[in-house]
């Protein structure tokens, strides 16, 4: 396997395993590298908890991929749980830039300029928490669970 600095396309699943729904993106990649034949050029990746120390590398690196792809869990007003959506980095909340609780996004400020200064093409597919416990409690809800192929299609038809 080559170098994360020499794949064009990246797909990241952040979250905490331990705390329920949070761990929708190390399941989206889970079940994605045993469901799917990725290409050659792909990289996916259970990132965890330390996206923000892989953007930063990214960032110094001469070597950009030409995509990348966030897999997380959101708690969003207005959506059901499991509901699956994009948004867009100039759509995350500004009050998180500076969130620095596992369920977040705390990485808004290294994702707006790979975005703004860089040809990296970014996408955060996200799907809405059923709950994020206040206490260590593993293991995904029913609707988030269910999100999880239609992500993983959603990723292998933007390759």
């Amino acid at each position: 396997m080559r170098p994360i600095s020499e794949k064009s396309i990246l797909i990241f699943g952040c979250g905490n395993i331990m705390f329920g729904d949070d761990g929708f993106g190390p399941a989206v990649i889970n079940y994605l590298k045993e469901n799917y034949p990725l290409p050659e050029e792909a990289l996916a990746m259970d990132v965890g908890t330390s996206i923000r120390d892989l953007l930063f590398d990214i960032l110094l690196d001469e070597h950009k991929p030409r995509k990348i792809i966030i897999v997380d869990a959101v708690d969003h007003p207005g959506r059901q749980p499991g509901e699956v959506f994009e948004i867009g980095v100039d759509d995350i909340s500004p009050q998180k830039t500076a969130d620095f609780s596992l369920h977040q996004f705390p990485t808004v400020n290294m994702l707006k300029e790979l975005k703004d200064y860089t040809h990296v093409d970014i996408h955060i597919l996200v799907a809405q928490v059923m709950e994020i416990p206040e206490e260590v409690r593993p293991g995904l809800s029913a609707q988030v669970t269910e999100a999880i192929p239609e992500v993983c299609e959603r990723i292998m038809k933007n390759l």
